[in-house]
């Protein structure tokens, strides 16, 4: 019984210090939080923040992997639906992509960064075959077999996620500021299925 006790706490705990950076990173940034600040918000000592968790890098990147691991379970679902049109998958994913990536505009930089230092270790983690072998895929193949269907995923996810990769040197150089960005960001949800639509249309 103490032992079944002890496990339910050591899982609350470790809960908490994870809500608690989920919470840190997205306000503060990878770079400028601190275990420390952490540990204060999750109302628990340092000590006890690295006996969980040996460094800030590994929290981080529990903590984005578990993110990407929710995109994709968000994105994988709506292109296998067979009841929705190609048009409507892109609406779709271009929606929620977007929107996911509003409440962690860190993930893209993250995701970059692992893939470059293991690929193949990141793509083992993340059920990205799926995506890659989906109905998407077979309705995209049938309605233009003359376009490389992981070209056009590429365009439709570059589309959505470019803007939040370059948002750290546009904000730097002045190009914008926090809200005029999200402001642009919602303007592009509705434009990307356009764009993507005349794609499909041209030959």
């Amino acid at each position: 019984m103490a032992k079944k006790a002890k496990k339910e706490t050591d899982l609350s705990t470790e809960e908490k210090i994870k809500a608690a950076a989920r919470l840190v990173f997205t306000k503060k940034g990878y770079a400028a939080t601190r275990t420390r600040d952490i540990a204060e918000a999750a109302g628990i000592n340092l000590a006890l923040l690295n006996y969980y968790f040996r460094s800030k890098e590994k929290l981080f990147e529990l903590i984005m992997m578990e993110k990407a691991a929710s995109l994709f379970g968000t994105i994988i679902p709506i292109l296998n639906d067979t009841t929705l049109s190609l048009e409507q998958k892109i609406t779709e994913v271009s929606q929620k992509y977007t929107a996911f990536l509003l409440e962690n505009p860190g993930l893209p930089l993250f995701i970059m960064s692992e893939v470059g230092m293991n690929p193949n270790q990141f793509v083992n983690k993340l059920p990205i075959g799926k995506a890659l072998e989906s109905h998407f895929i077979k309705q995209l193949q049938e309605r233009r077999p003359d376009l490389h269907p992981v070209s056009f995923m590429m365009n439709l996810l570059g589309l959505t996620v470019f803007p939040f990769i370059i948002k750290p040197v546009l904000m730097t150089a002045g190009a914008f500021n926090e809200k005029a960005f999200s402001t642009r960001i919602e303007e592009r949800i509705a434009l990307i299925p356009k764009w993507m639509n005349a794609m499909l249309k041209s030959k």
